[in-house]
Formats: C-alpha cells, sequence, structure tokens
C-alpha cells in the first residue's frame, strides 16, 4: 500500500501503455465530442490533423485509465482530486498510436483540516510510441495518510 507519507516530492513514474484504435476514436467522438475530423477521414484530411484524430478528450480518459491500472497495481490509496489546473494537448494522438504516462510529484501537504488526508501536485506527461509528448497536464490529488498524526 502507498500512502501520503511514501510520496517524494521529485520522484518520477513511468507506466501504462494503450494503444489507440480507430474504432474507439470514432465511438468516443460519436459519443462526446463530434467534431467530423474526429469522425470521418475525408474531414480530417482536409484539415491540419491531416488524417482522423482523437478528441483531446478521449486522450484525457485514457490517461485517466492509465493512472487507475497503477494506482491499483501500487496499491496507492488515492481519494479523488480536486481539480486540474493546467491541461494542455500538445501533439495529435492518432489511430495506430501507442501511449504512455510519466509523473513527477511537484509538492505535497498534509490537509490541515483533515488529518486523514495528505494532497500532492503532480505533472503528467502522455507519450506516444515515438517519444512525442501529447499530452501535459498539472494536477492535484488526494491520498490517505498512514498516519493522521504525522507531521512531515
Amino acid at each position: 500500500m502507498r500512502y501520503y507519507e511514501d510520496l517524494e516530492v521529485g520522484a518520477v513514474a513511468r507506466f501504462g501503455q494503450r494503444h489507440v484504435t480507430r474504432e474507439e476514436v470514432v465511438e468516443f467522438a460519436g459519443k462526446y465530442d463530434p467534431q467530423p475530423f474526429h469522425l470521418s477521414d475525408e474531414a480530417a484530411a482536409a484539415t491540419h490533423f491531416g488524417r482522423l484524430s482523437a478528441s483531446g478528450w478521449h486522450t484525457c480518459a485514457m490517461t485517466m485509465a492509465m493512472i487507475v491500472e497503477e494506482q491499483d497495481r501500487a496499491g496507492h490509496q488515492g481519494l479523488g482530486s480536486p481539480g486540474i489546473d493546467e491541461l494542455r494537448w500538445r501533439h495529435p494522438v492518432y489511430p495506430g498510436d501507442t501511449l504512455r504516462v510519466e509523473t513527477t510529484i511537484l509538492s505535497k501537504r498534509r490537509s490541515q483540516s483533515r488529518p486523514e488526508m495528505g494532497l500532492f501536485r503532480a505533472e503528467t506527461r502522455v507519450l506516444n510510441q515515438d517519444d512525442v509528448i501529447v499530452l501535459t497536464m498539472v494536477s492535484n490529488a488526494m491520498v490517505s495518510t498512514r498516519d493522521p498524526n504525522g507531521t512531515d
């Protein structure tokens, strides 16, 4: 199990592997982001994308799936997130890409009002198979403390 006390500022984690298929790009876009360049090869070819591309929100969803898989694998005692401070889609994600995640813990602190909880900020980078960064975000997360009466 991994608790607040186990988190180290500056620690880098690398994990995940998500292959992007044309079918899921079109399915996600059809439900949640029905812009033509996410739905049609012909429409996408006429844009700066040049070909069918995944919605940025789909990229976020795939990233979240990889993060949760890693948390489950590592026994991370996550309690959710109060939000994201920065989110950037840096490069299109295309069918056939394979994505992975890198995170760096930027800071951490104990909650003043809830001693059973700690908070941390992390920078997340999502890269494709060519090591091109496709998404970056700085997120805030809540995590259980092992010892609510502990100090940093």
